[in-house]
């Protein structure tokens, strides 16, 4: 599974001039065949040929003969002749995309890694619970809570079991009886909840179950995990794990969505008071090269030729701003790029965004400064 590790030494590789091809693809075998997907990489890969015919074969190799097919996604990255390597499956599609450049293209990986790292699903009704933790949309580990059974008291003496998940009432008594077995279940199940991710570093929680039990429960976690909570749906706590994964998925998609405008509203509000963000390539880059970049926020699929200082990591795009002679600069075709590794290798943290016109309309890249 692809790590922050794994991101580590891909943004410190260099290809020391043997150029590095990135390709990722959509590999979900459900929507299309195998063959028509390996068609698609074989179609991307005619564009590093034939210099890098090499690495284009290595490539079409592991589609052929070593690559699963399990994962939705897949990230792939070759150089020097195939001697470097990497293959990364995701639990979401890419987008069809291929790059050669000095460095490997991780744009879509920051984007993953923002998206799909470390969150969380409990399960939950009047008895128990199901607790699931997940990274990158697979399954780390679960466990369970069982309570005492909800049991209906009859008027006037006796009882009689409603079932483990359901619960009746029969008069006055029975009702209080089951409300009270049923809200002591739920503080025990938001204590063990709390005991299970205690030592897992979940950055998002939903809740599943009727909208009466979900609020009841909501309100009986520990603040630490209320402050994780981003959405809840409905769903009977007997449901496979994957199809609490798929619908958890599905709503990541919409929690990041609406995460992403309001980032980019207070970076363009920021810029506008003369705060802390900046916005534009020019200042951008100006940013990045004095280290003052906390989130890089760029437009999906923005590129941009520029220059890069390799011994104080300078970068630039227009040579006017340049306090460098052009000859002590290198060329790179994609500064963007170059700007998101620079970013991550300095401790920074960058948001790829996909069909924001506000970001569009402020130049397709900014940035919220430290200091």
């Amino acid at each position: 599974m692809f790590s922050q590790d794994h991101m580590q030494e891909l943004v410190t590789y260099q290809g020391n001039g043997s150029g590095v091809v990135s390709i990722y693809l959509d590999t979900d075998s459900t929507r299309q065949s195998v063959e028509a997907i390996k068609l698609t990489a074989r179609g991307l890969l005619k564009e590093v040929q034939p210099q890098n015919d090499k690495e284009a074969q290595t490539i079409e190799r592991y589609l052929d003969l070593s690559y699963d097919w399990t994962k939705p996604g897949l990230a792939l990255f070759c150089a020097k002749g195939g001697d470097f390597f990497r293959a990364y499956g995701s639990p979401v599609a890419f987008r069809n995309r291929i790059r050669l450049s000095s460095q490997p293209y991780i744009k879509p990986l920051t984007h993953l890694l923002d998206h799909y790292a470390h969150f969380g699903v409990i399960m939950v009704d009047r008895v128990g619970g199901k607790f699931y933790e997940y990274h990158l949309g697979e399954l780390q580990a679960n466990d369970s809570f069982n309570g005492e059974v909800v049991r209906r008291i009859k008027d006037g003496g006796g009882s009689s079991a409603v079932g483990r998940r359901g619960g009746g009432t029969s008069g006055p008594s029975g009702g209080r009886h089951e409300d009270e077995v049923a809200a002591r279940n739920m503080r025990d199940c938001a204590a063990a909840a709390n005991q299970f991710f205690a030592t897992r570093p979940i950055r998002r929680l939903f809740l599943g179950g009727t909208s009466e039990n979900v609020a009841q429960f909501r309100d009986m976690l520990p603040k630490q995990l209320q402050s994780c909570l981003v959405g809840s749906f409905p769903m009977d706590i007997d449901a496979g794990e994957p199809e609490v994964r798929q619908r958890a998925l599905s709503l990541l998609q919409d929690v990041n969505a609406e995460r992403e405008a309001k980032l980019v509203e207070r970076m363009i509000t920021l810029t506008a008071q003369g705060a802390n963000a900046v916005t534009g390539l020019d200042d951008v880059l100006q940013a990045i090269s004095d280290q003052r970049v906390e989130t890089l926020i760029i437009s999906d699929g923005y590129r941009a030729p520029g220059y890069r200082h390799d011994a104080s990591g300078f970068l630039v795009a227009n040579l006017a701003r340049s306090p460098l002679a052009e000859a002590e600069l290198v060329e790179v075709a994609d500064i963007v790029e170059t700007a998101v590794s620079q970013t991550v290798a300095l401790g920074g943290h960058v948001e790829v965004i996909s069909d924001s016109s506000d970001l569009e309309d402020v130049g397709r890249i900014g940035a919220i400064l430290r200091y």
